[in-house]
C-alpha cells in the first residue's frame, strides 16, 4: 500500500509498561538477533500479499495482539506450519520471553512487531488477514479508563478494513464488562456477526487452546473466562 493511501488517523495511545524486570544477557541477546530475523520494519512498503513475510511457504495469515508470554502464540504457529503468525507485544520482557523460545526452536511461519498495534494495522494491506487474536487484552477495569480500551470503533474499523470477508476477529477475558462491552461495540459496528449458536457457547475454549497464564490466573481466583468469535461480514 502506498503511505499517502493509508488511513490519515493517527495511531491510538499504548497505555500499558513497556518494561518489567531487568532482562538477562542472554534475553537480551535472543531479543537483539530474534528481531534481526522476525521483526517486522514498517518503514517498508507492505506487501501485497503477507506470504511474502515469511520463509515457510503459508497459505493464510493470522495476527495476535498482545501475546504476552507467547504462549498461545507459540502452541499455534508450531501446530499449524502452514499459516503464518504475526504477533505484537509493546512488554519488552514478553517479547524477550518468546524470542527465547524461538532461539531454540525456530518458526519459519513467525514475524512479530513490539509497538503500538494500530501502525501494524494501519501498515497492512486490506483483505489481507484471515483471523485476528485479541486474548485477555489489558481491561483498563476503571469505568474512566475504558476509553483505553483496544476494542473501539476505531479499532474495529481497522479490523474490518484488513480482516478478509469470512474472516475471524477472537476475544478472550475474564472481565464481564469488557465481554459486554466487546459484544456491543462489535454489534454496533455493524461488520462483524458474533459467532454462538446457544448461551453456553461463549464459556467454550476455542479448539486446541493450550490455556495462558492469564487464564489460570482468571480461574485461579474463580473468574469465568469468555471466548467470542465474530465473523468478518
Amino acid at each position: 500500500m502506498d503511505p499517502k493511501d493509508r488511513p490519515s488517523r493517527a495511531t491510538e495511545a499504548f497505555f500499558g509498561r513497556r518494561r518489567g524486570k531487568a532482562m538477562r544477557p542472554q534475553q537480551a541477546a535472543a531479543l537483539e538477533t530474534g528481531f534481526t530475523k522476525y521483526r517486522l520494519d514498517l518503514t517498508a512498503e507492505s506487501p501485497r500479499d503477507l506470504s511474502d513475510l515469511f520463509e515457510a511457504d503459508v497459505a493464510a495469515v493470522r495476527l495476535e495482539i498482545g501475546f504476552g508470554g507467547g504462549e498461545h502464540l507459540l502452541h499455534r504457529a508450531t501446530e499449524s506450519p502452514a499459516i503464518g503468525f504475526i504477533g505484537v507485544e509493546p512488554f519488552v520482557n514478553g517479547m524477550a520471553k518468546m524470542m527465547m523460545a524461538v532461539k531454540e526452536r525456530p518458526l519459519a511461519n513467525l514475524r512479530v512487531y513490539d509497538d503500538d498495534a494500530t501502525r501494524l494495522l494501519d501498515w497492512l494491506p486490506e483483505n489481507s488477514l484471515d483471523g485476528i487474536d485479541l486474548l485477555y487484552p489489558d481491561p483498563w477495569p476503571k469505568k474512566k479508563h475504558w476509553k483505553r480500551r483496544f476494542v473501539s470503533p476505531v479499532n474495529l474499523d481497522r479490523f474490518a478494513r484488513v480482516l478478509k470477508r469470512g474472516g475471524r476477529f477472537r476475544f478472550a477475558s475474564d472481565i464481564d464488562t469488557y465481554v459486554n462491552w466487546t459484544l456491543l461495540h462489535c454489534r454496533a459496528h455493524g461488520g462483524f456477526a458474533w459467532q454462538a449458536a446457544e448461551a453456553a457457547d461463549w464459556h467454550q475454549a476455542y479448539e486446541g487452546w493450550p490455556g495462558t497464564r492469564y487464564e489460570a490466573k482468571a480461574i485461579r481466583e474463580q473468574r469465568h473466562p469468555a471466548y467470542l468469535t465474530f465473523l468478518r461480514t
